[in-house]
């Protein structure tokens, strides 16, 4: 039986890669950062007669991150395989979305894995053995959207991370992966759409129509999307130790990896505006 530990499972890709662990019979710690929003993820797992464990665990706060680590640790072992899986989405102009919310991404998508990353590592080299999946996003392969930079930027950190990482622990037995996964309709990206991002009330600001198109497109993007399949991803990485460190999931990834074919981001920026435009509508042109 491993010890597995997930963040951000109180919805989407975390809540099913909890569950999917549990059926197999794995010890699941299936980490929320606010307990009230287990219920959907306590209710499916008594409908499966499945035992989890919920910590409380707010990966933006080192003291928090040390003192539900150790609890698992003190109580359970050392942990055997950790899920990168919190993260968090604001969309907003680069000129006007406010910098705490552009640090609250990096926060919880880049420093976040890196404390869970640094608190269960220890254990798993005197052991010798430990897998570490950072949950990425296809942002960190593929170009920036507009009023995506900040969300793309903590990804590509994520991916650069992870590399490193890799070489650093591989030595001691301990495996690395990324996954990169394409638009899933989950929680993240409906936060993103709570609001308007950049700070202003909606309706309003040089950028808010041009955000608000942008978010559309983004909605439609995720519609129909399973949050399971990535889930899957993370427990045939948890199984195969082949699995490259850079794994894209979902056939929406691949094509638009298949899409950016080598091309400059000069030539990249039209397509994609044209796509865009084929799912939100005409893009706004902007105030004068």
């Amino acid at each position: 039986m491993r010890s597995v530990l997930v963040t951000g499972c109180g919805s989407g890709i975390g809540l099913e890669t909890a569950l999917a662990f549990a059926r197999r019979g794995d010890r699941v710690h299936a980490c929320v950062r606010d307990p009230a929003t287990a219920g959907e993820l306590l209710r499916r797992a008594r409908a499966e007669h499945l035992t989890l464990d919920v910590p409380e665990l707010d990966v933006t706060d080192d003291a928090s991150v040390t003192a539900a680590v150790t609890a698992v640790q003190d109580r359970h072992g050392p942990v055997d395989m950790l899920v990168n899986n919190a993260g968090v989405d604001r969309t907003g102009p680069a000129e006007a979305m406010p910098l705490e919310q552009a640090r609250t991404v990096l926060e919880t998508n880049f420093w976040g894995p890196l404390r869970l990353a640094r608190a269960v590592l220890p254990g798993m080299r005197a052991r010798g053995s430990g897998v570490i999946v950072n949950v990425s996003s296809l942002a960190a392969r593929t170009f920036a959207v507009p009023h995506g930079g900040f969300y793309a930027a903590s990804k590509a950190a994520l991916g650069a991370l992870s590399e490193a990482l890799y070489a650093e622990v591989q030595p001691f037995g301990i495996r690395v992966v990324c996954l990169e996964p394409g638009s899933f309709a989950t929680a993240i990206q409906r936060a993103s759409r709570a609001g308007a991002a950049d700070g202003q009330p909606p309706g309003t600001g040089p950028y808010a129509a041009d955000h608000a198109w942008l978010d559309r497109f983004l909605a439609r993007v995720a519609e129909g999307a399973a949050a399971a399949e990535a889930a899957r991803a993370v427990l045939a990485a948890a199984d195969d130790p082949t699995t490259p460190l850079h794994t894209v999931v979902g056939d929406d990834a691949r094509a638009a990896l298949e899409f950016l074919d080598g091309i400059p981001y000069e030539q990249w920026l039209p397509r994609f505006l044209e796509q865009a435009q084929s799912l939100a509508g005409p893009r706004p042109a902007a105030p004068r």
